[in-house]
């Protein structure tokens, strides 16, 4: 087996470790995937209108519909009426999904921590600039522009 093949193997296996990590610890907070980059966006840009989150999320308005009608129907968001534009509305985080994105934040961070914290610094240095070297041509290949 060449080298890359062997690389390419330990990327697929990392995505499919960390994917299931991932969809386990959203479903104990109640959450999914897509409903949970819904949250960090507004964690990360704050209350914004459903046309603004579907460019954010690069998904269509009407996903992002659905994605916020479960989201206030579970407690973490509401819709508001926008201040300046009657005919719009903001999706805002309630208390319990500011605190969610909070701890899903926290635990990103904890799980960066636990797998980096011992990695000498050259070493991150290079596996970080290795892994954006794939990242750009995955995305130059596929044509996603993030």
């Amino acid at each position: 087996m060449s080298a890359e093949s062997i690389a390419l193997d330990r990327v697929l296996e990392l995505v499919v470790v960390l994917n299931d990590d991932m969809t386990s610890s959203l479903a104990r907070a109640g959450l999914t995937v897509a409903r949970a980059h819904l949250l960090w966006e507004l964690r990360r840009r704050g209350p914004m209108t459903q046309q603004a989150l579907a460019a954010a999320m690069s998904v269509s308005p009407r996903n992002v519909t659905g994605l916020v009608d479960g989201l206030v129907g579970s407690g973490f968001v509401t819709r508001e009426p926008h201040p300046t534009d009657r005919r719009a509305t903001l999706v805002t985080c309630t208390e319990r999904g500011s605190q969610t994105a909070e701890m899903l934040a926290s635990g990103q961070q904890e799980l960066a921590q636990t797998l980096f914290a011992s990695m000498a610094e050259p070493d991150l240095r290079c596996f970080t600039a290795g892994l954006d070297h794939v990242l750009r041509l995955l995305r130059d290949a596929t044509g996603d522009l993030r």
